[in-house]
């Protein structure tokens, strides 16, 4: 019996070993779950939140939460600092959104390298290939202003050779010039008046001349208030369709520089025909750009008078076009390399018998590109064909973009800019409406109906020119005589015109310092950051790991939320009417449910434990009882 007390006693203390590893390996299951649980509820969420976060504030909602209007107060407080802190943000974010930028200027010293200079003679030249065609313009000209003027110009041929001349020209240039006759119009309704009318004063009447499309049916009347505007733009017209008429332009190259520019000097180094070139403009004459070949640029290491461009020139006017040029002198421009001369738009007049010295500040301008402006690095994203052989400007893309509507409208190309491939210029003998068509046109161009000037985009890195022009008398009236006569020896200078015959040009820096206005980013990422971080800090005294706590207490809400959702789903779920009741025969269901297949499920098992009296507690106390045992 003893043996088996022992064999019976080891099976109860293994169980109780058991029973402790079983507790132990249970609460390391729980605890190694409490790494993956969330909290049971929002109120749980934020209590935790409020009492551990570093943001200023927070506390204040969870340890005043027995005196509810503290609580209120500060969750008011806080929440409406909250919305004053993201409003800042958002004043932020707009103005990082808009791209500002900051203006750079840095004034520079260096070798400044001498821009282009274009100099015309202001004197549209009676061309060998077109004399005749502008001895017949003249002359109807001539008889077009005796009738509306009386005036009569002094002609070299007499009255009948006026007339054999319109004679013979009657098949051809006298037929366009009828069809576009220069009228006197009333002021206003612009109706034309009948001829030989002494009723009306010529004081009310405008000059101007009518354009109609082919059929006559539509005409644009072109009215001017100035009768010598008027004149001048008409003879223009007729003087336009002429040149066009030439098929060759280089028969219009008849350059002189020798009668024009009489001394050409740089840095006191005498010119020489490698340093210009020459081209016709059709109002301008014969022009010259000086300093233009991009493989020898002229450099001036100095400023001043001395160190510029020096210039004679010869303003005198012989056989000129007097209808076409109402002025004398000669016209000047200042520009980059590679860049046309547009002489409407940046010349200025040089006066006869006036010294006239120009100074120069170099400006250079870069902008930002991208996000910050709708500047252009070379043109090459601009909707516009560049007609021009130059780099991109704002006003070559206009005429460029003017030129492409004007052959895509009227069929022709306007002769004052670029041909465009497969396109020819513009004459009433092949196209007879297209003046019509032009100022039309024209006037569609300068309401921006036609979009040029929207598409055009200012470039990012120009270079500009300020002007600055001084006048003096020259050659002074002690020093004429001398100076013409040696002009007179030398160039073979005829002179007519002493006051009105020559004028000087000096063209010059005016400081050794360039001017460079840049830009900069004036909010960057580091800039929005920092100044976010500073309102932060402002509101809530607080750091980045504050903006952490903020993002993880975002993200435990999103999956609290996620789960009180899935056990709703579930709980509607097992609270659905069950299906209808098995049969006698139909025990598939009772199989379905089986415990083995079905979800596992936790439940909690409390287990009481009852120690067992040992085995000496069953022995009887005292002597009699030991003696019964004995006795056994």
């Amino acid at each position: 019996q003893g043996g088996s007390v022992k064999t019976g006693r080891m099976p109860e203390g293994e169980k109780t070993r058991q029973c402790k590893q079983e507790e132990e390996q249970q609460q390391k299951e729980e605890e190694r779950e409490g790494l993956i649980e969330f909290y049971s509820s929002y109120q749980e969420l934020f209590q935790f939140f409020c009492s551990n976060t570093t943001i200023h504030g927070a506390i204040r909602l969870v340890c005043s939460k027995k005196n509810k209007m503290k609580t209120a107060f500060w969750s008011v407080l806080f929440f409406l600092t909250f919305g004053l802190m993201y409003w800042q943000f958002g004043i932020l974010y707009r103005e990082y959104f808009s791209y500002p930028v900051n203006l750079n200027l840095n004034l520079n010293s260096d070798r400044l390298t001498f821009p282009a200079v274009t100099l015309c003679t202001l004197n549209p030249y009676r061309y060998s290939a077109i004399r005749k065609k502008l001895d017949e313009l003249d002359q109807i000209t001539h008889q077009t202003l005796l009738d509306l003027y009386d005036y009569n110009m002094s002609l070299a041929q007499s009255d009948g050779s006026t007339l054999s001349v319109r004679k013979r020209s009657s098949r051809s240039l006298l037929h366009h010039v009828q069809r576009h006759p220069l009228r006197r119009q009333k002021r206003d309704n612009l109706v034309n008046l009948p001829e030989n009318s002494p009723s009306v004063d010529k004081n009310d009447w405008k000059i101007g001349f009518v354009l109609c499309n082919e059929n006559n049916k539509d005409c644009f009347h072109q009215a001017y208030s100035s009768g010598v505007d008027a004149v001048r733009e008409w003879y223009s017209f007729h003087y336009i369709n002429i040149l066009a008429q030439m098929p060759d332009a280089k028969a219009l190259d008849e350059s002189d520089f020798e009668n024009f520019i009489y001394s050409c000097r740089f840095n006191e180094a005498t010119c020489d025909k490698a340093n210009y070139t020459h081209f016709h403009h059709p109002l301008y004459g014969n022009c010259y750009t000086f300093n233009d070949n991009s493989s020898s640029l002229w450099t001036s290491s100095l400023p001043g008078i001395n160190n510029g461009l020096s210039l004679v020139v010869r303003t005198e006017q012989n056989d000129f076009i007097p209808l076409l040029s109402t002025v004398t002198g000669a016209r000047v421009m200042v520009h980059d390399q590679n860049e046309p001369a547009f002489m409407d738009d940046g010349g200025f007049n040089v006066r006869p018998g006036i010294e006239t010295s120009i100074s120069m500040k170099k400006e250079m301008t870069v902008r930002l590109g991208g996000s910050y402006s709708d500047c252009t690095e070379d043109g090459s994203d601009v909707p516009v064909q560049n007609l021009y052989s130059s780099r991109y400007t704002e006003q070559v893309c206009i005429r460029s973009c003017f030129q492409l509507n004007m052959v895509e409208r009227c069929g022709c190309a306007y002769y004052f800019y670029p041909l465009p491939a497969r396109a020819e210029y513009c004459d009433y003998t092949k196209h007879v409406a297209w003046g019509y068509c032009y100022y039309k046109l024209l006037a569609e161009f300068k309401a921006d109906v036609l979009g040029c000037f929207h598409k055009c985009r200012k470039p990012c890195k120009m270079t500009e020119y300020q002007l600055s022009a001084g006048y003096s008398r020259w050659p002074s009236a002690v020093s004429e005589d001398w100076v013409f006569y040696v002009l007179s020896q030398q160039n073979k200078y005829n002179i007519t015109s002493k006051r009105n015959g020559v004028a000087k040009v000096n063209i010059f820096f005016e400081e050794w310092n360039y001017k460079t206005n840049g830009e900069s980013p004036a909010f960057t990422v580091v800039t929005l950051l920092s100044q976010l971080g500073n309102q932060w800090s402002l509101w809530f005294g607080s750091s980045v790991l504050s903006v952490m706590e903020l993002a993880e207490l975002i993200l435990d809400f999103i999956a609290i939320t996620f789960i009180l959702a899935l056990r709703w789903f579930r709980s509607r779920q097992q609270l659905s009417p069950p299906g209808p009741l098995p049969t006698s025969h139909d025990n598939t269901a009772f199989q379905e449910e089986a415990p083995g297949l079905s979800a596992p499920h936790r439940f909690t098992v409390e287990a009481v434990v009852t120690m067992l009296p040992s085995y000496n507690s069953l022995e009887p106390r005292g002597p009699s009882r030991d003696g019964e045992v004995g006795h056994e």
